[in-house]
């Protein structure tokens, strides 16, 4: 006689009902479903370079697992590593870093769950950028924090304006979230804006997470850090990585930079949970910091160079409205004038086109009247899009 197989109700835990997503990745899944049926797309819906990691670090991470660099490593990071960072981050913005500072983890997002999980209570405020990388009010509303956004308006070039910054700020704001230059909009936070921002939180003790992922594809200018300001560095916990800025999205390597004390609490995490970041790609990373940075800037004016003819493109379709990004490589058109929602567009652009784009939505209810374009794909194949985005315009508004 069979034993009968027994089909149990999953119970799952009450919080994971709090947890969001990245639509990125299920947008990428659905067009690569059309992909497999033949259907032509073009891909402007992830937010990854399209460029080989440079040579010298793809060799550099061969030499490693040829030496042997297979093993587990420090929590925190390989010392070799964290001491290369610090010296980085100490020479571009400004500030005396230390190693016990820095802590590596497999790319950016640990850092903003381990910031929200060490240091948000039930309740807590949490400001963050709206439209805005979706997973700070994910990760946020996971803990149980109270999720505040701070529109961003394109007026301002989608900058925030810190005069509604200071009226959202209450006695319960535990963190301040920056983001520059900034995903989905390419906006930056001027440095008169930043400095503005320090002296608006002034001697309270609220801590800011500064994203600056993108540091190295801002167009114009300096990028400027929050934690330059005097009196803003041991309230700052910096994000930085590697993959936007040496097309290493895969490799899965990115760090924090804060106070020591936090750097250890950091590391508690990353031992619960991930153990270490895979010591090869660790040593690939002391080569990116240490070796030739001439493809960082050749990407740079590539993404600036696609994101003007994109941008002049979009500008010409009925309905389309977009703004010059000052950094990144995505472009956020507004398209009110479509009369269109912005999902509802969106997936007309990938169902009917074959144009996979993503909805202003999916960065947060003030992303809606817009749609993000990533640029990180080839002028023949933007053009392409353009194309099929003009025909559409033509034949539906």
């Amino acid at each position: 006689m069979n034993a009968q197989t027994v089909q149990h109700e999953l119970l799952l835990a009450r919080r994971m009902a709090r947890l969001g997503t990245e639509t990125a990745f299920e947008v990428l899944s659905k067009a690569k479903a059309l992909e497999r049926q033949g259907r032509s797309i073009i891909h402007l819906e992830i937010g990854e370079p399209d460029f080989d990691t440079p040579e010298n670090i793809v060799e550099a991470a061969v030499d490693a697992l040829h030496k042997g660099w297979t093993h587990y490593g420090p929590s925190a990071g390989l010392p070799e590593l964290r001491h290369e960072i610090a010296k980085y981050v100490s020479r571009t913005r400004g500030v005396d870093v230390f190693p016990d500072e820095v802590v590596v983890v497999p790319g950016g997002k640990p850092i903003m769950f381990f910031t929200m999980m060490a240091l948000i209570d039930e309740g807590d405020e949490v400001i963050y950028p709206n439209p805005g990388f979706p997973i700070y009010e994910s990760m946020i509303n996971y803990v149980g924090g109270t999720a505040v956004p701070i529109q961003l308006h394109e007026e301002r070039d989608f900058a925030l304006d810190v005069n509604e910054l200071a009226a959202l700020i209450t006695d319960r704001t535990k963190l301040i979230i920056l983001n520059s230059p900034q995903n989905p909009t390419g906006g930056i936070l001027p440095r008169e804006d930043i400095e503005e921002v320090a002296r608006i939180i002034g001697d309270r003790n609220i801590m800011v997470l500064s994203d600056e992922i993108y540091s190295r594809l801002q167009f114009e200018g300096e990028p400027f850090s929050i934690m330059q300001i005097p009196g803003m560095q041991e309230r700052t916990i910096l994000l930085d990585g590697f993959s936007k800025t040496y097309a290493m999205t895969g490799w899965r390597i990115g760090y924090g930079v804060m106070r020591p004390d936090l750097a250890a609490q950091m590391t508690r995490l990353m031992t619960n949970s991930n153990s270490c970041t895979a010591s090869f790609t660790q040593m690939a990373g002391i080569e990116a910091l240490r070796g030739d940075q001439s493809a960082v800037g050749r990407m740079c004016a590539e993404f600036k160079h696609r994101s003007e003819i994109f941008v002049g493109g979009l500008n010409r379709i009925k309905g389309f409205s977009c703004r010059m990004p000052k950094g990144a490589f995505y472009v956020f058109p507004n398209i009110t004038a479509t009369g269109w929602q912005s999902k509802a567009l969106a997936d007309a652009l990938l169902e009917q086109t074959g144009v996979a784009a993503l909805s202003g939505t999916a960065f947060g209810k003030f992303g809606e009247g817009y749609v993000r374009f990533s640029v990180a794909n080839s002028l023949a194949n933007l053009a392409e899009a353009l194309h099929r985005i003009d025909q559409w315009a033509r034949e539906n508004l």
